[in-house]
């Protein structure tokens, strides 16, 4: 009987199957390979020289907390080789040096360049609107600050720069002084140390003003070329030996009542970067912001703890008087640059606008913390 049915090809040994199977997935992973490893191999290291404006001390290792953060999260496809103060460049050099391409990037504040606009300032040590640094860091990320400090660098000062924010700083002590300061009358006169448009309030105030870098404060003040200087914090302080110059240290001021740091790098090199590269080194500065935050609460509290116990140090708050002192200074200080430079008038208008709907909401909001730090600890 004839079948027109064709019949079925013989079934392969299971043996020779699975051999073949091996066979072709060996191929596979070869052809896979074989297309993945050049891109792999071929990716090196990207290596960016980054200048800190600082040569030890809790500022250094705020560098070096970010740093350590965009090597890690980068899985080693991009390092950055962090240089200390004055490895390349003098600070005051830094920002220019990272424009010409001299340095990839570098860490500092604002401040350290507002010899070139002072409208620098304002994005560091400006006036005080009831804010603190953390909501100056707000108004950049989300209240126009971000866009403000784009059309300053790129725009006015024609600067090849990309900059992101980190650390929101606690306001800075009024500092240290030969005597217990009760009035801002004995205040004038007195050879100060501060950086940034705090030096033109103080000098609103009688004071004689020297911009000094941080690692020349103390020599000075011992030298008598100062009578009196403030830097950032009790850390600072301790680590750059304030307490063997004076032991009158005053706590809370309005010259630099917010400041943060910035990070800046060549704005040619970071376009050409990979987009996962220019995510890391921003949010890396995010990322250590927050961190940095809380390693000021644990660290600044520590050492003002041992500038009074270890190294005998009076420690008080600055009065109210001279507080109000201040304000009235910045008042006088921002009408006028306001009046000579509209683009200082227009940031500090964003301000003043963010800072007053905010403020609403987060002053009345906020409760009595210090009635109830007294409640459990006693009278500050």
């Amino acid at each position: 009987m004839h079948n027109n049915k064709q019949s079925p090809k013989p079934e392969s040994p299971p043996s020779s199957r699975r051999k073949f199977l091996k066979a072709g997935a060996a191929a596979a992973v070869g052809s896979a390979a074989a297309v993945a490893a050049p891109a792999v191999l071929a990716q090196r290291p990207v290596v960016l020289k980054v200048q800190a404006a600082w040569g030890g001390g809790i500022f250094l290792e705020f560098a070096e907390d970010y740093v350590k953060r965009v090597n890690e999260m980068s899985g080693g496809s991009l390092k950055i080789d962090l240089l200390g103060v004055g490895a390349v460049v003098k600070t005051a050099e830094m920002q220019t040096a990272v424009h010409k391409g001299v340095l990839d990037g570098a860490h500092l504040v604002t401040a350290y360049w507002y010899s070139k606009s002072p409208v620098a300032s304002l994005f560091g040590t400006g006036p005080c609107f009831g804010w603190s640094a953390n909501e100056l860091m707000g108004w950049i990320a989300y209240g126009g600050g971000k866009d403000l400090y784009k059309e300053l660098m790129n725009d006015m000062l024609r600067l090849d720069l990309v900059g992101f924010f980190s650390g929101p700083m606690p306001a800075q002590p009024l500092g240290w002084f030969n005597t217990h300061i009760t009035s801002s009358a004995q205040m004038k006169g007195l050879k100060y140390r501060t950086v940034g448009l705090a030096a033109d309030v103080l000098q609103e105030m009688g004071m004689s003003v020297v911009q000094l870098p941080g690692g020349e404060i103390q020599p000075a003040m011992k030298s008598g070329l100062i009578d009196a200087a403030e830097f950032n914090n009790p850390t600072s302080d301790k680590d750059f030996g304030m307490q063997d110059v004076s032991k009158h240290y005053h706590l809370g001021s309005f010259h630099q009542s917010q400041e943060c740091f910035e990070i800046i790098f060549n704005k040619s090199l970071f376009d050409k970067l990979a987009k996962e590269h220019q995510a890391i080194l921003e949010y890396a500065s995010e990322a250590a912001s927050t961190d940095m935050a809380w390693k000021a609460m644990e660290r600044y509290s520590q050492d003002l703890v041992r500038l009074k116990n270890d190294f005998g140090v009076n420690v008080y708050r600055t009065p109210n008087s001279v507080m109000k002192e201040q304000l009235k200074a910045w008042d006088t200080v921002v009408a006028r640059i306001s009046k000579a430079d509209p683009f200082f008038k227009k940031v500090v208008d964003s301000q003043k606008a963010w800072a007053q709907r905010h403020g609403a909401y987060a002053l009345n909001n906020a409760p009595d913390y210090q009635g109830a730090y007294e409640h459990y600890f006693g009278k500050l």
